[in-house]
């Protein structure tokens, strides 16, 4: 109603501040634009600004707001979440539009975690690629058809380290560690957010879950985070820290207290940490009704003053809650919130907006004609079969070579996961449709023929029924080869599936236990959203192949690795025990006084009924090929205070197939003022070797690599001895040493 009049003050607006103040510098004339609407807006305007809602469209919460399209028409909400495709947007868009007083458009959010349409691998499957700039674009492409669909905003990329493997959620994360979780999180922001944000083939990346979320205590999701101060800072910190860096302009609050505080009444962690110390000049939104569950974590006595907590703490939106519409305008009023507090967290959200373009072109992401072109585009589709082949990881080939398979041999696929499209998509599949898809066995069936390719269920994903036994052992007896899919069902993994047991579900180990009396070659194609205890199935299988929830290409993914049209090259970002008694188990853990590699046979840091080691360690990978690592060669061997180290090794394929290899460099501070970890991650590089060539692989070592929050908790180095390894992984490496002065 009010749209035209609100444009005209806007451009008088810049033509006086730029006369009379000079500014003429972008941030400038945005910052005037921001004040020129803020002026206009009552306060019942300015909270509605500060109010997400989700749409009927889709539900991912206990609770739905109804009438929300009246709180749009009264300007008592500017942000909707759950709501897609460019029709239903528009429609909604232009309610705020055309039939508010100010007209000011709709910020629109939605859960593109790993895909919208075209749905790429879990995140946890991404990070085992090792390949930014695969996964960048995944984001990129994600970004490109929610941006088609209506969609401006996603809420992610998730950058919550965690060793939990209980934890449902580690399926959205890059793993356990903060380097190459910060790599991560920097390549998703950029490939969601691009050079631009008013590029409407762009969407606004929220930075999640502020903080910490990932190390709830007993893996149970929504816990009690608990963790000293240097821990935070040093490991669970750093991946926030480089999504911001990359422009990230929304950041989400957490469900979990930390350091006594849930994190959406946290100064400590929203103004402190967050504004102050990381700088972030972006917007602040709640997890799903996080000020409300503040009164159930006791911090409050009622909703109102969780109210007040949060507002105060730095939130500047409230997701679902209606604590902000029901309680603020009272406590300004009061004069309980100060005014200017209220403007500042309107002044944020507003800039993200006009970044975006909204006040320029409301409808920018309302296009049906884009819609449809760029939805499951064949160059999407392509790049998520690329991310998916990447993603795997060969987790054991034993001499029995059953994998690469061989076309023409006789295949018997078991199991209830060949079948299912659905469980290709994993979990947060967003608007994926798995009817679109195929699945594994449609896809082995293509390649091998139906006359090579035989199929039993055998059992579920979950339960006790054996009946299926039978005939899957009957049909495998006519096989050259199992290949046996099995592992969690996708609603397995992702929010609330803590699990306290992570080995895999129901019988099918036993049908496994089973096929393998037959002494034919065994394939296990595992589908899962986390590491799971593979003790048994290491050794029942001959080979197993880690696909994860590989997405809407997943089935021709997994076919082209079992044939060996692409040889994997993954590597794991989590570290998976042999029993969930080793949980939590990280590479990167601490010494002890009493290490296991002491000559005493009893009185050391052990278990009394399993190695200390890990089964599969981080960085772990096979591949169909092999690769050996030279000793390393160091520039020097001593790294000056603004001095550069760079250490070389020779990596050659030592077997018959061209592979890739992400060759991994790690350090070790061997004295501290607070003890340091046995190794950190602090380089890799993913290089292609054809059979029989060798390839020099050199990382740089500067000294602020070496950084770390020292005793008196200031960041920096101290000088003296350290251990560099260069290997495959994070077990099996080369090492030398040198000196920091």
């Amino acid at each position: 109603m009010y749209r035209n009049f609100v444009l005209a003050l806007l451009a008088a607006s810049l033509l006086s501040a730029c006369a009379t103040s000079g500014k003429t510098n972008a941030d400038a004339i945005l910052d005037h634009k921001v004040d020129s609407v803020l002026k206009l807006m009552t306060l019942d305007e300015k909270i509605g600004q500060m109010v997400l809602y989700s749409s009927d469209w889709d539900v991912t919460g206990p609770s739905l707001k109804k009438g929300y399209l009246d709180d749009i028409r009264k300007g008592n909400c500017g942000n909707i979440f759950n709501a897609h495709t460019a029709a239903y947007t528009r429609k909604l868009q232009k309610i705020a539009v055309e039939e508010s007083r100010l007209g000011i458009p709709l910020l629109f959010g939605y859960d593109v975690i790993h895909g919208h349409k075209t749905i790429f691998p879990i995140s946890l499957g991404e990070s085992a690629s090792w390949d930014l700039a695969a996964i960048e674009k995944s984001a990129r492409v994600s970004a490109t058809e929610a941006a088609a669909s209506g969609i401006n905003w996603t809420f992610a990329p998730m950058c919550d380290i965690s060793v939990e493997p209980r934890w449902g959620r580690v399926s959205e994360g890059a793993g356990e560690d903060p380097y190459l979780g910060s790599k991560i999180a920097a390549a998703r922001v950029h490939g969601f957010q691009g050079d631009n944000l008013a590029d409407p083939s762009t969407i606004l990346a929220c930075v999640k879950h502020f903080a910490a979320y990932g190390a709830p205590l007993a893996g149970r999701d929504y816990n009690t985070v608990d963790m000293s101060e240097r821990v935070f800072l040093d490991t669970y910190l750093p991946p926030y820290k480089a999504a911001i860096d990359a422009g990230a302009m929304s950041v989400m609050s957490s469900f979990n207290e930390l350091f006594g505080v849930p994190a959406s009444g946290s100064k400590y962690l929203l103004t402190d940490i967050l504004r102050t110390k990381l700088g972030f000049k972006g917007f602040v939104v709640t997890d799903y009704t996080s000020i409300n569950e503040m009164v159930n974590h006791g911090i409050v006595a009622n909703e109102a003053d969780a109210g007040l907590l949060a507002v105060k703490a730095g939130v500047d939106m409230d997701m679902q809650g209606e604590v902000y519409f029901k309680y603020l305008k009272k406590q300004v009023k009061e004069g309980l919130v100060a005014g200017k507090l209220i403007d500042d967290d309107v002044r944020r959200i507003l800039r993200v907006k006009f970044m975006l373009g909204l006040f320029k072109d409301p409808y920018l992401y309302c296009d049906e004609a884009r819609e449809k072109r760029e939805v499951y585009a064949p160059a999407h589709l392509d790049a998520e079969l690329d991310v998916a082949k990447k993603s795997m990881v060969l987790l054991k080939n034993d001499s029995l070579k059953a994998l690469p398979l061989k076309a023409g041999e006789k295949i018997a696929v078991i199991g209830e996961l060949a079948a299912s499209t659905r469980d290709l998509l994993g979990s947060w599949k967003a608007a994926g449709d798995w009817n679109f898809m195929k699945s594994t066995l449609d896809e082995l069936k293509a390649f091998n023929g139906e006359a090579n390719v035989t199929y039993a269920e055998g059992c579920k994903t979950s339960g006790e029924d054996r009946s299926g036994f039978a005939a899957a052992i009957a049909l495998a007896r006519r096989a050259d080869k199992i290949v046996l899919v099995i592992g969690e069902s996708c609603d397995w993994s992702g929010e609330a599936t803590s699990r306290t047991s992570i080995n895999i579900p129901g019988v099918q180990t036993e049908l496994l236990e089973q096929l393998k009396a037959l002494k034919k070659p065994i394939v296990v194609v595992l589908m899962n959203g986390r590491p799971l205890d593979l003790s048994k199935e290491s050794l029942l299988a001959n080979s197993i192949l880690e696909v994860w929830f590989p997405g809407t290409m997943g089935g021709k993914a997994i076919t082209q690795v079992l044939y060996g049209q692409y040889n994997p090259a993954g590597k794991l970002t989590m570290t998976f025990p042999r029993n969930l008694g080793q949980v939590p188990i990280y590479y990167y853990e601490k010494n002890t006084g009493r290490p296991i590699y002491l000559a005493n046979p009893k009185y050391k840091s052990r278990y009394i009924d399993s190695p200390n080691d890990p089964l599969y360690p981080f960085g772990f990978g096979l591949s169909y090929t092999t690769f050996a690592y030279s000793d390393i060669k160091l520039s020097t061997n001593e790294l000056a205070e603004k001095g550069v180290l760079r250490a070389t090794v020779n990596v050659t394929n030592t077997g018959t197939v061209d592979g890739e290899e992400v060759v991994q460099c790690y350090v070790r501070d061997l004295v501290g003022s607070v003890t340091r970890p046995v190794k950190e991650l602090k380089g890799f590089e993913k290089v292609a070797i054809k059979a029989g060539e060798s390839k020099n692989v050199t990382f740089t070592i500067t000294p602020d690599m070496l950084a770390f929050h020292r005793l008196d908790m200031t960041y920096g180095t101290e000088p003296g001895d350290y251990k560099l390894f260069i290997g495959g992984n994070s077990r099996d490496v080369k090492e030398t040493g040198f000196v920091l002065r």
